[in-house]
């Protein structure tokens, strides 16, 4: 039996209404069996490793299950074909109407052909951390550290702060 344990996913949009994008996948990860459920702030966000891309928007949602970890991404594969997204042979570099990635899940450790936990790049990125840390300011990357620690060290990357919220009722 699986007990429950933090889930995190990182969710962004740089096409089409990114702001709908964002809040769609929100309200479909919180329909989910999901405990605890809260959202950071919006940021926006310069594409990495890609040029002459739109911004994206992106958030950091968080809550507590026991759904396995493999189980936890297909739903989110699932929903971003629901929404619209299209992959692309090399998806990492291309724009996308929205993004869902499962960064950790509790201190789970995978890295099958399947699922590499925790995410492998979420240490690299800036659009990941930053938002994260609005919700957790001691929360730790399995393997690699506490995540206040890892964002210092990262290069400047052009991540801003929005006054928009994934749901009308999380004004700050």
């Amino acid at each position: 039996m699986i007990i429950d344990r933090e889930v995190v996913f990182s969710i962004g949009s740089n096409l089409g209404d990114r702001l709908a994008n964002l809040r769609t996948a929100f309200k479909k990860i919180s329909a989910l069996p999901l405990e605890n459920i809260r959202a950071s702030g919006i940021f926006e966000t310069e594409p990495q490793e890609m040029f002459g891309q739109p911004y994206f928007l992106n958030a950091v949602v968080v809550g507590t299950s026991c759904i396995p970890a493999v189980e936890l991404l297909c739903t989110a594969l699932r929903i971003e074909t629901e929404i619209g997204r299209v992959r692309h042979v090399n998806a990492i570099k291309s724009s996308r109407s929205i993004d869902i990635d499962l960064i950790t899940v509790g201190g789970e450790i995978h890295n099958t052909d399947e699922l590499i936990l925790p995410h492998p790049r979420a240490h690299l990125r800036r659009f990941v951390l930053e938002p994260w840390l609005e919700l957790a300011p001691d929360a730790v990357l399995p393997r690699l550290g506490r995540v206040d620690v890892l964002v210092q060290a990262l290069p400047d990357q052009d991540v801003r702060r929005t006054t928009l919220e994934l749901t009308d009722d999380q004004a700050k």
